[in-house]
């Protein structure tokens, strides 16, 4: 009996094995059927320049960063459409346009050290390493930190600096930064974010409780933050490390 139960277990085993392969294979032979420059050019002209962003840097980084590579294998043919995907530990990839206007709100410049809060799978901080000299990202779950930060290094990315840790608190260690932008959504703006960042500064981060979101634009003029609402979005909460919301 001892031995049948051996053998019975090794067969479920085997069977859930070359289920994997199959699927593995599947996914990978549906993978190179898809044109993804393609897919690319059409999300960059329909969904980011038709709406209004115009900066060529910003549409070439989009052009650049290939964001099939940072959606989960199962979501790899609805990698460029116009919404939010999934993502591990209940985050999400957030929709191609408001990467686009989240960015393109920082008015970034090429020598800009930037702080993100929220990596997830990584995707704002490749389109960040495309623009910026320095990319710090602070990710609250290890297993997203740590898949994104492989990710960076398989990709050749030298200029992003990734941690696991409480994005609340943000990053001090590397003070202040020329842009700070926020991918989860806190009840109100962290006082730490806000001393972090750097005369002349600019932060974009989402306030408030789900549903009802807004995308706050932060300047810091002569000492002096000013904040102004630009647009009302879904993100998902910040979070501690206790799995609270802040």
């Amino acid at each position: 009996m001892y031995f049948k139960t051996r053998i019975k277990i090794f067969q479920q085993v085997r069977a859930i094995y070359l289920s994997c392969i199959i699927l593995i294979s599947s996914l990978l032979s549906c993978a190179q059927n898809f044109n993804f420059e393609k897919m690319r050019q059409n999300m960059v002209e329909t969904q980011i320049e038709a709406r209004g962003i115009s900066s060529p840097k910003i549409l070439k980084a989009f052009m650049n960063v290939e964001r099939h590579r940072f959606v989960l294998p199962r979501y790899i043919s609805k990698a460029y459409d116009d919404n939010p995907l999934p993502i591990d530990e209940g985050q999400t990839i957030s929709q191609p346009y408001i990467v686009a206007f989240m960015t393109q709100s920082l008015n970034l410049k090429q020598k800009d050290k930037v702080l993100e809060i929220g990596t997830g799978s990584g995707y704002q901080a490749a389109i960040l390493g495309q623009l910026c000299d320095s990319v710090y990202t602070v990710e609250i779950f290890p297993k997203l930190g740590k898949k994104a930060n492989d990710l960076f290094i398989e990709l050749g990315y030298s200029n992003i600096y990734s941690k696991v840790g409480d994005g609340y608190e943000g990053w001090s260690e590397h003070a202040p930064f020329d842009a700070i932008i926020v991918t989860c959504s806190p009840t109100h703006i962290p006082q730490p974010l806000k001393d972090q960042l750097a005369e002349g500064g600019r932060m974009v981060i989402p306030v408030g409780s789900y549903p009802f979101q807004n995308l706050v634009l932060l300047e810091k003029r002569k000492g002096i933050i000013r904040e102004k609402k630009i647009l009302p979005v879904r993100f998902v909460p910040m979070l501690d490390k206790e799995g609270d919301r802040y």
